[in-house]
């Protein structure tokens, strides 16, 4: 077998030839662009794919160095705080509870579906649990962490089980996201508000609000400036991340530190006009990291190794699929508004309960792109998948470990 060891920059060329030609695919067939499947996600599963087959006899073995994964998963979220004006909002404290409260019991049941399925299916209640929130709504993060802690009792494989969840749920909820959305939007004929935004609509004053939306003139000194701002913004997060870890052993992720940063940096400068920001360049500077690090994210999930775990496992997330669409769509979609906000953030709740917040903002971004707009989605999804939920989903794992041990 041939052993072929990629370095950092020919990772990164790998995972943009990726990209485009999953584009490439998804202009050739129609059926891909028609059901809102992502880019990245047909170009990465398309290689994980081929790569298992070539491992499977025999013939190839990759390794890949994706350290650029985290920085471009925090270049996506500053640039999309700095597209959000929150100066308009109104009513959006409330919407962000009710989606909240709505993902918080999604993951209750999440854990309550992977213990029953273990029971029925004869295996460990504690092996089961690791197909829950921790590896849906968690993903690959809590599932080493927890998996990690439960394989400390006594529990075998859990970190493994818990990989293998969270693999399948990335792969269902970046494929099942679009179409859902799509779907939604057909069936209610459903269209973006004229404001941009359900939080906008209302607001008496809007006109008089500046915007940093002048006329984009795209120069390089327009450029550097805005990308020194975005990466003075990422380097304080990942340091200001790490000294609230260490002093006081709270993990608050440095993409929403980056995030509440961009949005205050953007909002006082909407006020004050202090620098001369352009959204057009920061919505192409966010579809272009999110494209390379969700590419990057699949292209480089080992199905080899999962092949051997995947029979139970396969039963339990089926369940979890199916409880989600469902409750998505018949309760979420209408708690939240049944319009076209509401519809974007279904396929966003998919993407990042099943598989992550990258997943679930690429789901959106694919709709958005289509049909139009939606900064009530945006401004929401990614601050609940992101941070807000792990205060419920942590307490909730860590009880049902206790409870089960």
């Amino acid at each position: 077998m041939i052993n072929l060891d990629l370095n950092i920059v020919s990772t990164l060329i790998l995972a943009i030839v990726l990209c485009l030609f999953g584009n490439f695919i998804k202009n050739k067939f129609n059926i891909f662009n028609k059901v809102c499947i992502p880019t990245p996600v047909i170009g990465g599963l398309f290689f994980s794919l081929l790569i298992f087959i070539l491992r499977k006899f025999g013939i190839l073995e990759i390794t890949m160095d994706t350290s650029l994964m985290p920085y471009f998963l925090s270049i996506f979220f500053i640039s999309v705080g700095f597209c959000i004006n929150i100066f308009s909002a109104k009513g959006g404290g409330k919407l962000l509870f009710l989606y909240w409260l709505l993902c918080a019991f999604l993951g209750l049941f999440q854990n309550l579906i992977a213990v029953f399925s273990s029971k029925l299916l004869h295996i460990k209640p504690l092996l089961g649990f690791m197909c829950g929130s921790v590896s849906m709504e968690g993903g690959h993060g809590y599932a080493l962490a927890f998996g990690k802690t439960i394989e400390s009792i006594g529990i075998e494989n859990a970190c493994a089980i818990g990989i293998a969840a969270a693999t399948l749920g990335l792969i269902t909820g970046g494929l099942l996201g679009g179409p859902v959305g799509r779907f939604l939007i057909y069936k209610y004929d459903l269209k973006p508000l004229k404001g941009g935004s359900r939080l906008f609509k209302n607001n008496k004053n809007q006109n008089t609000i500046k915007t940093n939306k002048p006329k984009f003139q795209f120069t390089p000194i327009v450029f550097l400036e805005n990308i020194l701002i975005l990466l003075l913004i990422m380097n304080i997060s990942f340091f200001v991340s790490n000294i609230i870890n260490l002093k006081t052993n709270i993990i608050i992720p440095n993409i929403v530190i980056g995030m509440l940063l961009s949005v205050i940096i953007n909002n006082f400068n909407i006020k004050k006009q202090v620098f001369e920001f352009y959204e057009d360049l920061f919505e192409f500077i966010q579809n272009i990291s999110l494209d390379i690090f969700l590419t990057m994210a699949l292209m480089s999930i080992d199905l080899y190794a999962l092949s051997s775990l995947l029979g139970p496992i396969l039963i339990i997330v089926f369940f979890q699929v199916l409880f989600v669409l469902i409750y998505g769509v018949f309760i979420c979609f209408r708690v939240l508004g049944k319009d076209y906000d509401a519809a974007i953030m279904i396929s966003g709740l998919i993407g990042h309960t099943l598989g992550a917040t990258p997943n679930a903002l690429a789901n959106m971004s694919t709709l958005t792109s289509k049909y139009g707009k939606s900064e009530t989605a945006f401004l929401i999804v990614p601050m609940v998948g992101a941070f807000l939920l792990d205060a419920f989903s942590m307490p909730c794992i860590l009880f049902f470990i206790n409870f089960l041990k």
